[in-house]
C-alpha cells in the first residue's frame, strides 16, 4: 500500500459502510481523499482522515445529476492537480419481487448504480488520459452474478458494472489505465442489519467461511487493486464473497 502515498483518490458513497471503509484506508495508506456523498454525509470521514494525520476533503454530490460529478472532478483538479483513483461505490436498493416492481424503482437504481458509473468514469477520464495512468475500480456485487430474487434492478446494475468495465479496461489500457470491479459478497453493513434472524441464518448458510464479510474485507481489495502491486491487473472482478459464488 506505499504506493497510495499521495495518490488522489476520489471515493462516491463514502459516508458509511463499504465507501467509508474504503476511504478510512485510503487515508491510513497515505493518499489524498475526496470523501464523497450527498448532502454533508462525507464530512464525518474526512474529518476522520484528517484527525489521523491524513489528508482529506468532502464534496456533496448527487450522483445521478452530471453537473454535480463535473463538479467534483473539478474541484478536486483544481485543489489536488490530479486524479489517479476513482471508486465507484455509491448505490441504492429498492428491493421489490419484478411483477411488482415499479418503473421509478427500477430507474432510480440504474440511474445511482450504473449510469453513475459511467458518468464519473467518463469525466475522470480526460485527466487520467493526460496523466498517462489511473485506476477505476467499481464496487459490484456477489448479487451481480448470481442473481438474488427481489433484486432484478439491484442485479442488473451490478452485472452491468461489469460489462462496462471490461469494455472500458479494453479501451484505456494503452494510457496505462486499469479498470476492475471489487464484486462483495453478503458485508455487515446498514443494508444487511435490518435482516431478520431467519433470512440471516439462511444466508450464511451459503458462505463457506461462515460469517458475514467487513468493510474492511472490501476495503483491502479495492486498495490492492489501487495500487502498483495491480499494475497488470485490468478487467478483472475480484470476488470477496467467502466463497459463496465461486
Amino acid at each position: 500500500m506505499s504506493s497510495l502515498q499521495n495518490r488522489v483518490v476520489i471515493v462516491t458513497g463514502a459516508s458509511r459502510g463499504i465507501g467509508r471503509a474504503v476511504a478510512v484506508r485510503f487515508g491510513e495508506a497515505g493518499a489524498v481523499v475526496v470523501a464523497a456523498a450527498r448532502g454533508n454525509h462525507a464530512d464525518a470521514v474526512a474529518e476522520k482522515i484528517r484527525g489521523e494525520g491524513g489528508r482529506s476533503s468532502s464534496v456533496s454530490v448527487d450522483v445521478t445529476d452530471t453537473k454535480q460529478i463535473e463538479a467534483m472532478v473539478g474541484m478536486a483538479i483544481e485543489e489536488y492537480g490530479r486524479i489517479d483513483v476513482l471508486v465507484n461505490n455509491a448505490g441504492i436498493v429498492r428491493d421489490q419481487l419484478t411483477m411488482r416492481m415499479t418503473a421509478a424503482d427500477w430507474n432510480a437504481v440504474i440511474a445511482t448504480n450504473l449510469t453513475a458509473a459511467f458518468t464519473c468514469s467518463r469525466t475522470v477520464l480526460r485527466p487520467m488520459l493526460k496523466q498517462r495512468s489511473g485506476r477505476i475500480i467499481n464496487v459490484g456485487s456477489v448479487v451481480g452474478q448470481m442473481g438474488n430474487a427481489g433484486q432484478s434492478n439491484y442485479a442488473a446494475t451490478k452485472a452491468g458494472l461489469v460489462g462496462f468495465s471490461k469494455a472500458l479496461a479494453r479501451e484505456v489500457a494503452t494510457r496505462g489505465i486499469t479498470v476492475n470491479v471489487v464484486a462483495p459478497g453478503m458485508i455487515d453493513t446498514d443494508m444487511t442489519s435490518g435482516l431478520a434472524k431467519p433470512a440471516r441464518e439462511a444466508m450464511l448458510a451459503q458462505i463457506p467461511l461462515g460469517r458475514l464479510g467487513t468493510p474492511d474485507d472490501i476495503a483491502r481489495a479495492v486498495g490492492f487493486l489501487a495500487s502498483d502491486e495491480a499494475a497488470y491487473i485490468t478487467g478483472h472482478v475480484l470476488a470477496v464473497n467467502g466463497g459463496m459464488y465461486m
